[in-house]
């Protein structure tokens, strides 16, 4: 609204990222180990203060965002494939925010970044 004699601003701004994502897959062949290991990037997404973590991938990965859950995160998400994780990052994602990909060469979540940048997705 302006004022009689004003002139039309736009004062509303934008909203602005600035967020840290984790995006986390399955670490492969990690043995016994592969539980725990999982909790523990979980655990340390939570201390390193990630604001979001998405979990792609099964019940491993489903322990990574439960213990990041545990340990502070506050907003998580998991979904099946890098296709429904690319879908769900192109509607959260903010100007600023910064986002990370994890997971073994297996998990192929290099598809997302090609998917968010333009890229073809290739590795099928």
């Amino acid at each position: 609204m302006t004022e009689a004699g004003g002139t039309a601003t736009d004062t509303a701004a934008k909203p602005q990222g600035g967020r840290t994502i984790a995006v986390l897959g399955e670490m492969l062949e990690l043995g016994d180990e592969a539980v725990e290991a999982h909790r523990n990037v979980g655990r340390m997404a939570g201390e390193l203060g990630v604001d979001i973590v998405i979990g792609v991938g099964g019940d491993m990965v489903k322990q990574m965002v439960l213990y990041a859950g545990h340990h502070g995160v506050e907003h998580l998400a998991m979904v099946a494939d890098n296709k429904t994780a690319a879908d769900f990052l192109e509607k959260i994602l903010l100007p600023g925010d910064k986002v990370l990909m994890k997971a073994s060469r297996g998990g192929m979540l290099w598809q997302i970044a090609q998917r968010l940048t333009g890229q073809p997705v290739t590795g099928f």
